[in-house]
């Protein structure tokens, strides 16, 4: 059951702007959910990205194929659409991957904090709603430095509580890129991010075989209702609408840090 519930809450917020790690931090609080250690962690991942290949393989396979081919010639790099997305997401990639590694090893006592999670709510809260100020961009694809900065805010989200997808598609929109764009290029970023984390736990993770049914469980359910989320999630952003997830993020955030305050957990 544990496991059924987190895959749910997984798949949902993994693609939705209210924070995957928040929600799992906050579960785990609340009703003393193990998380069934890594091996669970990476089987939740591995639902998760088989989602995102689903959903986005059209725009996935020229990426990869395409940013091989100008990785031999570079030239396509700035001539070639699926290259050019490449090159945005391994641009990211690098800021992406030392700001994780520095805050690598405070994350997991944060994650057990409420005050901690309830902050990182709140500043998720604050990006959905500044996203509404972005005007409409007309532009496929950001600029080297607008690619850094996506990474340094997709870098950032592993602060539990802190939306990755809320934070690279709203530095995406003012940037001034389509919102379409915005959200299919914060998608693909999170593919190489979450692909990197989860092989870097795989190893460990599957030392303990016992735990390889419930967790499959688990990632059956994440790609089920992710591909729904991501769906859902698609709709919103090219209407416009984004800032409206803050409706969920700011009462839980408020919850969090009321929490926080009658529950000193750490």
């Amino acid at each position: 059951m544990e496991s059924f519930v987190l895959g749910a809450i997984q798949g949902l917020t993994e693609f939705l702007p209210i924070s995957s790690d928040g929600h799992l931090a906050l579960a785990g609080m609340l009703f003393n959910f193990t998380n069934k250690g890594l091996v669970l962690n990476v089987m939740l991942h591995v639902g998760t990205l088989a989602a995102t290949l689903v959903m986005l393989w059209s725009r996935v396979r020229p990426a990869l194929f395409d940013g091989l081919a100008a990785c031999v010639k570079p030239a396509l790099f700035s001539t070639v659409p699926g290259a050019r997305d490449a090159l945005v997401v391994i641009l990211a990639s690098i800021p992406t991957a030392l700001v994780g590694l520095a805050l690598r090893h405070s994350v997991e006592s944060w994650t057990e904090s409420p005050l901690a999670v309830g902050l990182g709510f709140l500043a998720t809260s604050v990006v959905l709603v500044a996203s509404r100020f972005a005007k409409d961009g007309s532009d496929e694809q950001p600029g080297v430095v607008g690619a850094l900065l996506m990474g340094v805010a997709q870098g950032l989200a592993v602060l539990p509580g802190l939306s990755r997808s809320a934070s690279t598609i709203t530095v995406a929109l003012f940037l001034g890129v389509k919102p379409q764009r915005a959200f299919e290029l914060s998608m693909l970023m999170s593919l190489s991010a979450v692909l990197g984390a989860t092989l870097l736990e795989a190893p460990k993770a599957f030392a303990t075989p016992s735990m390889w049914l419930p967790a499959s469980v688990g990632a059956v359910v994440a790609f089920v209702v992710g591909v729904a989320a991501l769906g859902l999630l698609r709709r919103i952003v090219v209407a416009g609408r984004f800032s409206w997830f803050a409706a969920w993020v700011i009462p839980v955030a408020l919850a969090t840090l009321a929490m926080a305050k009658a529950w000193p957990h750490g």
